[in-house]
């Protein structure tokens, strides 16, 4: 809403006079809001002031209103903010000149500016901490920051409120300016013990529309005063006591409360004029902790009831106190207690020390007489040792071994001997005897194990360590001492002490050489270890050493063979079909089962779409037929890799060479296996049998080859191939025959040799086919082959 009000005010003179127009406005109107129409009221017309200059006043450096030139609007500029243009003044006006050139007019304006409410209250500490003693009187006033509204008249700060509280409540009190103030006023009495701490909440409200407030946090902290007296929990404290206690016993604990804090709750505790001097010889009291104990000698016939009146104070400035009374009852004991006499002892004994030997003289005695003075003696917990009683002298004993001993178990010996007499109460007294037991070397030398497994790499150094072997004997000094040694034991006439050793001292265990998983695979042997005691004790351990390979072996080539460095020529038709056997490659590796695994593949080959290589038994097989575009010569080289870490491999380089017409091999060279062996005469039968049997055995298969060889020959015969033999009757390589002779040769070689049998290679003149026969051990035969060009005598 704009509340305007215009005022004329002229000069009696109107040449010389000077208008006041006045204007009212809110604060805070947007700007472009119109205040008046200026030409109207100042009596001009609208479309003249186009023509006409006009200035206004700037006030502050900026300026809020203009005028409009072609409506004669005064208008807003800026936003006003009548808290920032006045501060804090009830009424706010802005003066302005308005200056209107030719002919040269200046009128005075005087803009009023009202309040709206757009500050809410708020107090300049958010945080008030009062502190209040709890012996304030109800009524009592404490000062409160007032609260702060930049606004004013009905928009300024009208009342204060006060959360709930039944101890506090506020008085609002106006001051001749108008300004009010606040105090806080206690209505009920406070406790600290009860309520140490109130938060209360002081809020400020004004009187706008809408209605704006502020809080603040009002903290009264209780300030303690001395108006609790320390109290007992009882009044009279009955407390039972055997005469004679020890000086410095506990009778007991007094404990008083205070509910007050600081000084207000310490305590000192003393005895009132009520207590005898006596008795105050007899008793002390700790000031502080209240601790009643023994001073003196408590006599149930000198005083059979003791009464104490105790007080105890607190260190208020005006000190409060509570009393309480504590009676000791004497109870009358058998206040003399026996005795032990120890008359002869052996505290240092062999731990084979024989059964019913006397350790100590023991005698007992007791000044008091009846029940009080008579007296037992027992040992305090079972023990390999007994009291006997002396049938002359009756409070004499004698401690005897009734157990064997043993030091490794129990090294030493602390026997309790308790005397107790037969009063009411009973009193006893006690001794204690040490009996330390010396060793003997009654243990042997005991190993964790009783049998060992050590795995050890091959190659290893010479003179590496492979294991510790200790033993543990629980004997002392010497009889503990131990010394190791190797068992003697002759493997392959090899004394085990050239291929280990063993540090006498420590068990340490050594190998002295350097093991070949391929030569030696594993060890077993005895490790004895005894001690120095007299006579020495001894024990021995089984020690299994395992050679644990390594892939020290290259795989080797033995099919096909070849020389060092060579390569194998194979020939084989053209015509050769898909999926024929063209060679296979052979690879043996000494080394353990898993490092021996051996797989196949091609490093090179001339074509990768003829030839395949099958990984794991090495054939290599045609995939396609040969075409007329396929060179002549075909080039392989095959790797055989074994299965170690790192994978060891070998290679060899086939040529193959392809004919056009088909081919017989034949070998220049044939090595045949002859085989002997050395029978005694004790089984001279047996091979005559045999050799019967392999004879007639052998005839039948010479027979068979001769009506073979007999077939008629292909007219033209192919040069004669060293490594493979060609089919005859279909032109294609058979399976069977594509082993070369020296591989054929190497693998009879492995397998004759493992049974004790020689193997003789001899040449077969050319022509003649390649036949292996098994001949009879001890006779003399003739094989004869196809062709009556070969003739083969073996004798053995």
């Amino acid at each position: 809403m704009l509340f305007l009000t215009t005022f004329f005010v002229l000069s009696a003179l109107w040449p010389s006079a000077l208008s006041v127009t006045r204007y009212s406005i809110e604060e805070e109107m947007e700007r472009g809001s119109v205040v008046a129409n200026l030409a109207t009221d100042l009596g001009l017309e609208p479309g003249g002031l186009a023509q006409r200059e006009v200035k206004l006043d700037i006030f502050h450096n900026k300026k809020y209103l203009d005028v409009n030139k072609k409506t004669g609007e005064l208008y807003i500029v800026e936003k006003m903010d009548r808290e920032n243009l006045c501060l804090a003044k009830t009424t706010c006006f802005l003066k302005l000149d308005v200056i209107i050139e030719s002919p040269l007019r200046i009128f005075n304006i005087e803009l009023g500016i009202t309040d709206i409410n757009d500050n809410a209250p708020h107090f300049r500490r958010d945080r008030v901490e009062l502190d209040v003693s709890e012996s304030a009187t109800p009524g009592e006033r404490f000062s409160l920051p007032n609260g702060v509204d930049p606004d004013v008249g009905k928009n300024t700060i009208k009342t204060y409120k006060l959360s709930v509280s039944e101890h506090f409540t506020i008085e609002i009190q106006t001051g001749s300016d108008g300004t009010q103030y606040v105090d806080l006023v206690l209505t009920k009495s406070l406790d600290r013990e009860e309520k140490a701490v109130h938060n209360l909440i002081l809020t400020a409200v004004d009187g706008g529309v809408p209605v704006r407030s502020g809080t603040a946090n009002i903290i009264v902290r209780v300030q303690d005063t001395n108006d609790n007296a320390p109290q007992f929990d009882r009044q009279t404290y009955t407390i039972n006591m055997t005469e004679n206690s020890p000086i410095g016993s506990l009778v007991m604990k007094l404990n008083a409360t205070d509910l007050d804090e600081g000084l207000h709750s310490e305590i000192v505790y003393s005895f009132t004029l009520y207590t005898s001097e006596k008795t105050q010889d007899i008793f002390a009291l700790h000031p502080n902790t209240g601790e009643l104990t023994v001073k003196g000698t408590i006599d149930y016939e000198d005083m059979k009831l003791y009464e104490m009146h105790i007080e105890a104070t607190d260190k208020g400035t005006h000190p409060l106190l509570g009393q309480c009374k504590v009676v000791v009852h004497v109870t009358d004991m058998n206040d003399n207690y026996p005795e032990i006499t120890i008359q002869s002892v052996k505290n240092t004994v062999d731990e084979n020390i024989p059964v019913g030997s006397v350790i100590a003289l023991v005698g007992v005695s007791d000044r008091d007489t009846g029940d009080n003075g008579n007296v037992s003696l027992s040992i305090h917990q079972h023990m390999p040792f007994i009291l006997n009683k002396s049938s002359d002298r009756p409070l004499h004993y004698k401690l005897i071994v009734s157990e064997p001993l043993d030091r490794e178990s129990v090294p030493e010996y602390d026997i309790i001997l308790i005397v107790r007499d037969a009063g009411t109460p009973p009193l006893s007294d006690n001794e204690t005897i040490t009996v330390h037991l010396l060793d003997v070397n009654d243990n042997v030398p005991q190993f964790p194990l009783s049998f060992y497994t050590i795995r050890v790499e091959e190659n290893n150094a010479p003179g590496a360590l492979i294991s510790s072997l200790s033993a543990f004997d629980p004997d002392l000094h010497e009889n503990q001492y131990l010394v190791y040694f190797i068992l003697e034991r002759e493997i392959a006439n090899t004394s085990m002490s050239m291929l280990f050793s063993i540090n006498p001292e420590n068990g340490n265990l050594y190998a002295l050489k350097t093991f070949d998983y391929e030569i030696e695979k594993e060890f077993l042997f005895h490790i004895e270890a005894r001690d120095s005691g007299s006579p020495p004790l001894s024990s021995n351990v089984t020690v299994h050493i395992i050679i644990v390979d390594q892939n020290d072996n290259a795989p080797v080539i033995v099919s096909p063979w070849r020389a060092h460095g060579s390569v194998v020529e194979e020939k084989i038709p053209r015509s050769t079909d898909k999926g024929s056997l063209v060679s296979k490659v052979i690879a043996l590796d000494t080394d353990s089962v898993h490092n021996s695994r051996i797989t196949y593949q091609f490093l090179q080959v001339t074509d990768a779409t003829l030839f395949s290589l099958d990984q794991y038994n090495g054939e290599i097989r045609t995939m396609r037929m040969f075409s007329y575009r396929d060179p002549r010569h075909q080039r392989l080289v095959v790797v055989a890799k074994d299965n170690g870490q790192p994978a060891l491999s070998a290679t060899v380089t086939i040529k193959l060479s392809t004919v056009e017409t088909a081919v017989k091999a034949y070998s220049d060279m044939t090595e045949v296996p002859l085989e002997y062996d050395i029978f005694s005469d004790l089984n001279l039968y047996l091979v005559i049998g045999l050799g019967s049997v392999s004879f007639l055995l052998l005839i039948t298969i010479l027979v068979t080859i001769v009506i073979k060889c007999q077939k008629p020959k292909p007219s033209k015969a192919a040069p004669p191939c060293r490594n493979s033999v060609i089919s005859e009757g279909n032109s294609t390589i058979a399976d069977s025959t594509l082993v070369s002779n020296d591989a054929y040769w190497y693998s009879m070689f492995l397998a004759e040799t493992r049974k004790g049998k020689m193997v003789v290679r001899q040449p077969v003149p050319k022509g003649s086919r390649y036949i292996v026969s098994s001949l009879p051990r001890g006779t003399g035969l003739t094989d004869t082959s196809g062709s009556a060009a070969s003739t083969l005598q073996v004798r053995v």
